[in-house]
C-alpha cells in the first residue's frame, strides 16, 4: 500500500505560539512531546487548542500508559496518541481499550473539546472519540519480535520505531548501528503488511528520503528546538 508521506515535527517547547507558527507551514501534524518535555495538562490543553485552530493534526506522545492520562489527552482534542514502550500485542490491546468507548473502557463526557463542548450529542461524540489514532512505539527487542502481532491489533493505527531506546535494549550506544537498521526494516515491513502507518523520527530530509525508500510513511522530522537552533546557527556565521 503506497500512501502519501505524512510529515510533522516534535514540539518540546511549552508554548501554544510555537504550534500556531507551525500551523502556517505545510506540515501535516505536530507531535507534542509530553514524554521528554515539561508539559503539564494545562499547557497541553493550550497547545492542542492552537493546533486545532490552525487545522494541524495534534498527536501527543504520552509519558506513561495510564487510563486517566489517555482520557485527558483525548478529551482535550488530540488527534491521537504516540504511545511509548508498547512491547507486546497484549499491551497494545490495553492501550486501545483505554482510548475507545465501544469495546473499550474510556470514560464518557460530552462536555470536553473533542465533543464540541456538548454540541455534538452522545452518538456523534462516541463516533468522533473512537476515531482517535493510537500509534505504538516499538523500542525494545521484545517489541520488534512482536511487531506483526502489535500491528494486527484492531485500533492500532501504526507502528513508530524508537531507534535510540531500541539500540539501548540491544546493548548498543548507536541508534544508526546496522543491527538497529535491520530491526527498523522489520518493523516497517510489519506495519506495511498490516496496512498501518509506518512511522519514525528522523533528523532531516536526507534521512527521511532514505527511510521512505524502505517503506516509512509517517515521519516526525527533528523538533521545534532543533529547527530553531539550526536556523539560528545558519545566520550566525558569514563564512
Amino acid at each position: 500500500m503506497n500512501r502519501p508521506l505524512q510529515l510533522g515535527t516534535f514540539v518540546k517547547t511549552a508554548s501554544p505560539h510555537v504550534i500556531e507558527v507551525l500551523g502556517t507551514t505545510r506540515l501535516d501534524f505536530v507531535c507534542i512531546d509530553a514524554e521528554h518535555a515539561p508539559l503539564d495538562r494545562a499547557m497541553l490543553d493550550l497547545m492542542v487548542l492552537a493546533a486545532r485552530a490552525t487545522h494541524l493534526q495534534a498527536f501527543i506522545r504520552i509519558p506513561e500508559i495510564r487510563p486517566a492520562l489517555v482520557l485527558s489527552c483525548l478529551d482535550i482534542g488530540a488527534t491521537g496518541l504516540l504511545v511509548p514502550h508498547v512491547d507486546s500485542a497484549a499491551l497494545a490491546r490495553e492501550v486501545v481499550a483505554m482510548a475507545r468507548y465501544r469495546g473499550g473502557v474510556r470514560g464518557y463526557s460530552g462536555s470536553p473539546r473533542f465533543a464540541g463542548y456538548g454540541s455534538l450529542g452522545m452518538k456523534e461524540a462516541l463516533r468522533v472519540g473512537d476515531e482517535a489514532r493510537i500509534i505504538c512505539q516499538i523500542e525494545s527487542d521484545a517489541a520488534v519480535q512482536d511487531a506483526e502481532a502489535i500491528a494486527a491489533v484492531p485500533g492500532v493505527a501504526g507502528l513508530f520505531i524508537g531507534r535510540a531506546d531500541l539500540a539501548l535494549s540491544m546493548g548498543l550506544d548507536n541508534s544508526r548501528d546496522e543491527r538497529v537498521t535491520q530491526a527498523t526494516q522489520h518493523v516497517l515491513d510489519a506495519a506495511r503488511r498490516a496496512g498501518k502507518l509506518a512511522g519514525m523520527h528522523v533528523s532531516g530530509n536526507a534521512e527521511r528520503e532514505k527511510f521512505a525508500a524502505l517503506g516509512a510513511d509517517w515521519f516526525v522530522v527533528a523538533s521545534d528546538q532543533t529547527l530553531l537552533r539550526d536556523a539560528a546557527q545558519a545566520i550566525a556565521h558569514l563564512d
